[in-house]
């Protein structure tokens, strides 16, 4: 309903002004939508932009397609506030299943994110990777767009190199119980030692990625063999994170289906090319001082012209592509970006994250210096069912601990996914395990006390005509989930959601304090319930948009 609203005004506004845009935006707390179109006709009609939003204010008021919505100047803003048929028709449409679901879209979008290097279990800072792509894939699915997730697996590069040296040389046994990524982390943390105490390996290790991308057989084995082992174990802790990928696609089919090779000479035929010991590109042009290497003096290919190849096949097969990326590969990114452009090729779009970090410091595989997220889950779920035995001890062992998993894979998500991209965090484990606060468990409890509200009132019928102010207020707020479905999309932002969701909480809780349900009778239970059914299903939708469980009880 609310986007209707919004083409409905912005249609009269650009019929009015002849602007191409009705430059709409939310209105706060004076008003459902306001425009701030009175700032750039101040120029063109050399009048105080005050001025112009209380005269277009008088005449949008007399336009017959903006009936039932009151149109009034504050300031410079032409401020919209919209009727009690809005708000019926938006209650209606939010109890309905799916709500927030969008018109299937013509546009194939490609995802990419994780990704992260197959040397070592995932870690607190991969998972940042991790959920904002999935809470991204989650709002392009609900937006009605066919997607696929991908992962691209780095199974070339010289990590991988070092992990294979280790097991070959070093004592590579499993431990009892060991997972396979974690076992990976063992064996590389070791042989990154024995590099430092003895630098001659660094010629073996170079050998062995020299032999891999030559295609020889028994070294091609054991890269795909210990990579396999590490993304086996990634794949069951992206489980737990409710986190999943559609294809997994290795960096290595590149070189062997002939993709990179094909990369390297359309590269040699650029203006900006130096082909001297190395093939490097000169990205002056787009602002980068250092050289961009494509091939190594050994012949062999770095990552970036694999990378290359990777993202011509994404383009020839999707029309839009958005990689998920850390603030590390933010240099890395750009050049890709330039490089596609000066082939002629459509280049991604990049969702960029900074760090998340301890404490103590930032976090390295090499070092053997990360919290992994096996452990962030097992000890915030440990945590997570001490506070669920706490308040529910009348429930059975293993109800308990099936809401401790879904409270625990909130407290996750929710504090990693609330925070803008672009914002650098630290990682606090008091902060992140504390239920008392605006958190995932306190939306899942908003939703858990709605599904209480209507299990308790059993039978009703629904009622679309709101009253109060705190009804209508919490109608509003229901009705601008599928704007930030939306949004999220456009801007590639998804803690817009995050935000959204703990905001629709906190208005379902001041209405439900405020406004009495249970013990309300005739038209005026029927209405509060049938509002508390609508923001139930808000609430579950934005829940499991976010990749978080609406459970009904906790």
């Amino acid at each position: 309903m609310l986007h209707k609203a919004y083409e409905t005004i912005g249609n009269a506004i650009k019929e009015q002004t002849g602007l191409p845009d009705a430059q709409l935006i939310d209105g706060g707390e004076h008003a459902d939508l306001a425009s701030t179109v009175a700032f750039s006709l101040a120029k063109e009609k050399k009048q105080a932009p005050v001025k112009i939003a209380q005269d277009l204010a008088l005449e949008l008021a007399k336009n017959p397609q903006l009936a039932g919505i009151t149109v009034e100047a504050k300031g410079p803003y032409i401020n919209f506030i919209l009727g009690k048929e809005f708000v019926s028709e938006a209650v209606k449409a939010a109890v309905q299943p799916g709500y927030g679901t969008l018109p299937r879209k013509p546009t194939r979008v490609v995802l990419e994110h994780t990704s992260a290097n197959p040397n070592g279990p995932l870690h607190v800072g991969h998972i940042r990777n991790s959920i904002i792509g999935d809470t991204l894939a989650r709002a392009f699915r609900k937006a009605g767009y066919p997607l696929e997730v991908q992962y691209y697996v780095n199974d070339m590069g010289r990590q991988i190199a070092i992990v294979v040296w280790g097991f070959d040389n070093l004592d590579s046994t499993q431990l009892p119980g060991e997972k396979e990524d974690a076992h990976i982390a063992r064996v590389y943390i070791a042989a990154n030692r024995e590099i430092e105490r003895d630098p001659g390996i660094t010629q073996q290790v170079n050998t062995l990625m020299q032999l891999v991308e030559n295609g020889d057989p028994a070294t091609v084995k054991k890269f795909r063999r210990e990579v396999s082992r590490c993304l086996d174990g990634f794949k069951v802790t992206m489980k737990n994170l409710n986190v999943a990928h559609d294809r997994f696609v290795w960096e290595s089919d590149f070189i062997r289906n002939g993709y990179t090779e094909r990369i390297i000479n359309r590269i040699r035929k650029l203006p900006q090319a130096v082909d001297d010991e190395t093939l490097a590109l000169d990205l002056s042009g787009c602002g980068f001082e250092n050289k961009y290497v494509i091939r190594r003096s050994d012949g062999t290919s770095v990552y970036a012209a694999r990378d290359l190849a990777f993202h011509v096949w994404k383009a020839a097969n999707f029309d839009r592509m958005i990689d998920v990326l850390g603030a590390d590969h933010k240099l890395i990114g750009s050049q890709l970006q330039c490089t596609l452009r000066l082939l002629g090729e459509r280049a991604p779009e990049i969702v960029t994250f900074e760090f998340v970090s301890l404490p103590e410091g930032s976090m390295s595989t090499r070092a053997g210096k990360f919290v992994s997220a096996d452990d962030l889950i097992t000890e915030i779920t440990k945590r997570a069912l001490n506070e669920v035995t706490t308040r529910r001890p009348e429930l059975d062992e293993e109800t308990r601990h099936s809401i401790a998993k879904s409270v625990g894979l909130a407290a996750i998500r929710y504090d990693i996914v609330k925070v803008s991209p672009e914002k650098s965090t630290v990682f606090d484990w008091k902060e992140a395990l504390d239920f008392e606060r605006q958190s995932g468990p306190y939306i899942q409890y908003a939703h858990a006390r709605a599904c209480s509200l209507l299990e308790k009132a059993g039978i009703f019928t629904e009622c679309y005509d709101l009253e109060t102010e705190q009804e209508i207020r919490l109608a509003k707020q229901i009705a601008k989930f599928p704007v930030v479905i939306d949004k999220v999309i456009a801007e590639l932002r998804p803690h817009i959601l995050a935000t959204y969701a703990r905001e629709l909480a906190d208005t379902f809780n001041t209405f439900y304090h405020f406004e009495p349900v249970l013990k309300s009778e005739g038209n005026i239970r029927d209405r509060r319930l049938t509002l508390v059914r609508a923001a139930q299903n808000t609430l579950k939708e934005s829940l499991e948009t976010l990749g978080i469980d609406a459970i009904s009880s906790m």
